[in-house]
């Protein structure tokens, strides 16, 4: 298996024992980002802008695997209060156009660092 491990500066550094994204074949499995802004390593205030961030994130990822959002196959969405759904949606609805990937929303007691969303993709570079 060829397993390359994808990184970029335009999103912020793994705060574990993790990769941005690990590029397989021509999948890209991207690790879960919050609305940390990569340049101060802060996060966002508000659900509005940790929202922003995290799809801001997942795109520089995406950028740094050779591809773009329109290739995620898959997202998935946790959430500390799932009354921003609607919210979600319209923030989504920025950042994608139809065919629009699959989706999962969870909603999770807590998140890295305060955080109150956190974000995961599949892309297919194929």
């Amino acid at each position: 298996m060829n397993r390359k491990t994808i990184s970029t500066t335009n999103a912020p550094a793994a705060i574990g024992v993790y990769s941005q994204a690990m590029r397989v074949g021509d999948t890209v499995y991207c690790s879960g980002q919050i609305g940390l802004a990569p340049e101060s390593g802060l996060l966002a205030e508000g659900f509005e802008a940790q929202a922003v961030r995290v799809f801001e994130n997942l795109k520089a990822v995406a950028e740094a695997a050779g591809g773009t959002l329109a290739q995620i196959a898959r997202v998935t969405i946790y959430m500390t209060d799932l009354t921003h759904f609607s919210k979600v949606n319209e923030i989504m609805a920025r950042y994608f156009t139809e065919p629009y990937p699959a989706r999962a929303a969870v909603g999770v007691k807590e998140l890295p660092r305060g955080a109150l969303i956190e974000a995961d993709a599949i892309l297919f570079l194929g």
